[in-house]
């Protein structure tokens, strides 16, 4: 989750930086001024486990259940790999006869 916010913040910040022409009537921003909002929002994000414990502590086992379940995911994956070798002659191509 917080690699999607990260990317989606940085992905924003890039979008500030081209060079396109906005609609009428619409407010523009600076990249300054959204640098400057930027570092001051992810210095609010990180103060947030000093105001809210409960959700850092919540956020890292969720993170931590997560990595077990893609580490499990992984080694069965892994074991099904090995336990069943694929033989040459059980697969069908779709259509196309064998050559003789």
């Amino acid at each position: 989750m917080g690699f999607l916010i990260r990317t989606s913040f940085w992905f924003s910040l890039v979008l500030l930086f081209l060079p396109i022409a906005p609609e009428e009537g619409t407010d523009t921003v600076s990249p300054l001024a959204a640098l400057v909002a930027a570092r001051d929002a992810i210095g609010d994000v990180s103060g947030m486990c000093e105001r809210e414990p409960q959700v850092c502590e919540t956020g890292r086992a969720a993170l931590a259940t997560i990595g077990v379940r893609a580490r499990e995911s992984a080694r069965m994956a892994y074991q099904m790999l090995e336990d069943e070798p694929v033989e040459s002659d059980s697969i069908t191509t779709g259509g196309v006869k064998p050559a003789q």
